[in-house]
């Protein structure tokens, strides 16, 4: 994408029609906002469009801030009929059980009694990308969840990526124009590596510590599986006795946290865009069904909003593992499909303002814009007020609203009175207090200056960037570098290179010397935090072998293979809950004998990335076919386990494969051994001993 003219400003001038105003105006053109100044869709010009209105700079938003209003609204409503953000999604039906660990906190009876299931409908997604685009790019993915409780309908509508881009929700429709194709050609599609995303995060520096996560392996996951989930803000929780605790919610998978690496996201993006919600369908179908345990992050209300001089109201902070454990205190599991995509899983409305008792919201400046903005989505979306009737919307609990009539209106309303008191309808619906299940907010004192500001500890906008990059192992720095380098090479303006580079030398000044010489460019000075706290949770890299669940795990075989011990290492695979996948030259029935085993996958229909680990059997002929080669030199790359039995060995080899490196297995037969090699290896996710074997950049020995 070639650089491009900068915006016509020769139009000519007039004067108001008075004659004396100060302001001069321009004629009118058609094709473009001709002012040179910031102003409402009136014309009304603007100081701030940074912050929100706020009753001083800690207090809640405004619902006076019309600019907010007016922004917000606009941008909700700029795509008809998909959604502006979160369009690319998938999504399974579950149950959620609490451990009953959470009473002592909140009063919220899904989540406070023990053994407590509760319906759930839950949706992943990628932000920037349209409803035709991959699943795989680089970006964050969203992680909504909709709890159909007694209570009614809670939504936890997180991501996977603990902290935002901004501060503030007002910014929340110029980072997404950033972060879409540029608007003259619609392209690039579902990606940051562009000018306008990256013009915007250099001069926005709060967005520094989303970015860090973005770039590192978390933006590319393995598998909604392997995903971990954030509800991004504080909430506040409160229990029976009306005590109150501000709290973080994480989903922890179960499966552990595993990521792609890039040549793989890419690889998947073109041969198979729907990697990640084909491999969640065909597991559920399979009966590996997805796994995650809801924790929390509990922390004093003493009225600070803050914890250990972290600003708990910053939505581009996170609270170290390390400083507050999380405590695990239920479990989603998803085991149904959607039966039908747009009935459930395209017209499925999440909203953070679906609350229950015992859950309240705090005066984070995102989350607060975030109460306004979803439930505005939905009315251009959904076509009118009435898109809670929808089956996949509606509570499963008794509702009576009061509200009436609106299009799409499916309710059948009985009684002469929607208002009240009334006394026709016998009085009814009813109010009831906090006893008998009536949400009330905890009372709390909102005083200040009605500002466009925001305090002082949002300031800093790098020690938390730094501490992020500095506790994850050198192979996931080095993949970090990657993504920069990348990312900023793809871009055509050189000062939004050099200014990136800026911010990247006030987080860490090694990291930007080796993105600067990736770039060709001179690496600027800056001033990185001298120490910060390191929190070895925000690594990927672990040391002991998690379960396989889910995984695929390729056995290559053909005429004359071993099948005896072809079957018996199927058997195993899918005792462990992996899903084993036997691939031949062409596809049908291999056959010995008596023996006969099915083909599921061709040499013409495979590709490296739907593998966890690929197994040779004994007997399978050594082959020149180049498709077999990069199979096994693709997943080798890809840091995966490989293995063989017999002479398979000599299908490695041939394929340049050392049988000496790490994370190859060889035996002389399907024993048990073996099959807990292998399943050890898929459970650490990746051999990082061969990354620096096989990587373009330099890595340090793994930690």
């Amino acid at each position: 994408m070639p650089p491009r003219r900068k915006p016509d400003q020769s139009a000519p001038k007039r004067t108001s029609a008075t004659g004396n105003s100060k302001v001069e105006a321009a004629e009118v053109d058609p094709r473009s906002q001709s002012g040179n100044y910031l102003t409402t869709a009136q014309g009304l010009r603007l100081p701030d469009t940074d912050h929100s209105l706020k009753a001083g700079n800690r207090g809640p938003t405004l619902l006076e801030d019309f600019h907010l209003r007016e922004k917000i609204t606009h941008f909700d409503h700029e795509r008809i009929p998909e959604r502006v953000v979160h369009a690319r999604g998938a999504a399974a039906h579950g149950v959620f059980e609490s451990y009953g660990t959470a009473a002592s906190v909140t009063k919220a009876d899904f989540l406070s009694r023990k053994g407590k299931k509760t319906d759930v409908f839950c949706r992943f997604s990628t932000v920037l990308g349209s409803r035709g685009s991959a699943d795989t790019v680089r970006d964050t993915r969203g992680f909504a969840v909709k709890f159909y409780t007694d209570e009614g309908n809670f939504d936890l509508v997180g991501n996977n990526i603990p902290v935002f881009f901004i501060q503030d929700g007002i910014k929340f429709p110029d980072i997404i124009h950033a972060g879409k194709p540029h608007p003259d050609r619609e392209i690039p599609q579902a990606q940051s590596a562009h000018d306008t995303f990256w013009d915007f995060v250099s001069l926005h520096t709060e967005a520094t510590h989303h970015v860090f996560w973005n770039m590192s392996d978390r933006g590319i996951p393995r598998s909604y599986r392997t995903m971990e989930g954030f509800g991004v803000h504080t909430f506040r929780l409160v229990n029976k006795r009306g005590k109150t605790s501000l709290v973080k919610f994480h989903w922890k998978p179960v499966a552990g946290v595993h990521s792609l690496v890039w040549e793989e996201a890419q690889i998947a993006a073109g041969c198979d865009p729907d990697f990640h919600r084909r491999d969640m369908a065909d597991g559920i179908e399979a009966g590996a069904y997805l796994e995650f345990e809801l924790g929390i992050q509990v922390m004093p209300d003493d009225g600070s909003d803050t914890y250990e001089g972290i600003d708990l109201l910053d939505p581009t902070k996170i609270v170290p593992e390390e400083m507050v454990a999380v405590e695990l205190i239920g479990k989603l599991t998803l085991n149904r499909n959607p039966t039908n995509y747009f009935a459930e899983t395209e017209q499925v409305a999440f909203h953070t303002g679906n609350l229950v008792p015992g859950i309240e919201v705090t005066n984070d400046p995102l989350m607060q814009a975030r109460l306004f903005s979803y439930l505005d989505t939905q009315l251009t979306r959904l076509g009118g007020p009435n898109f809670t009737q929808l089956p996949i919307n509606r509570p499963h609990c008794p509702v009576n609203d009061m509200l009436r009539d609106g299009m799409h209106q499916s309710a059948i309303h009985t009684g002469l009175a929607p208002y009240r008191p009334n006394s026709i309808d016998n009085g009814e619906p009813l109010v009831v207090d906090e006893s008998l299940g009536g949400y009330v907010s905890t009372p709390r004192a909102v005083e200040g200056p009605t500002v466009r500001a925001q305090p002082s500890s949002f300031d800093d906008h790098f020690t938390q960037a730094a501490m992020f990059y500095r506790s994850l192992t050198p192979v996931e720095q080095v993949h970090i570098v990657e993504a920069f380098t990348f990312e900023l090479g793809k871009c055509y303006e050189q000062a939004i290179k050099e200014r990136e580079l800026e911010v990247l030398a006030n987080v860490d000044t090694e990291l930007c010397a080796q993105v600067a010489a990736g770039l060709g460019l001179p690496a600027p000075k800056g001033t990185p935090p001298a120490e910060v706290f390191e929190s070895p949770a925000l690594s990927q890299v672990i040391e002991t072998p998690g379960p396989i669940t889910g995984r695929k795990i390729g056995i290559i075989a053909g005429p004359g293979s071993d099948l005896s011990g072809v079957a018996k290492l199927v058997e195993k695979i899918i005792d462990l809950g992996a899903t084993p996948l036997v691939t031949a030259p062409i596809g049908g029935v291999l056959k010995s004998g008596r023996r006969s085993v099915i083909v599921e996958r061709t040499l013409l229909t495979a590709r490296s990335i739907e593998y966890d680990a690929l197994v040779v059997a004994a007997g399978t002929a050594p082959s020149q076919d180049i498709k077999l080669v990069v199979l096994l030199q693709e997943a080798f790359r890809h840091c995966k386990a490989l293995a063989a039995w017999g002479d398979g060995t000599e299908v490695l080899e041939a394929a340049g494969i050392p049988l000496d490196a790490p994370g190859v297995l060889v035996a002389d037969s399907v024993n048990k051994a073996f099959i807990d090699g292998m399943a050890g290896a898929v459970g650490l996710h990746r051999v990082w001993e061969r990354a620096a074997d096989v990587m373009a950049s330099e890595v340090a020995p793994v930690r």
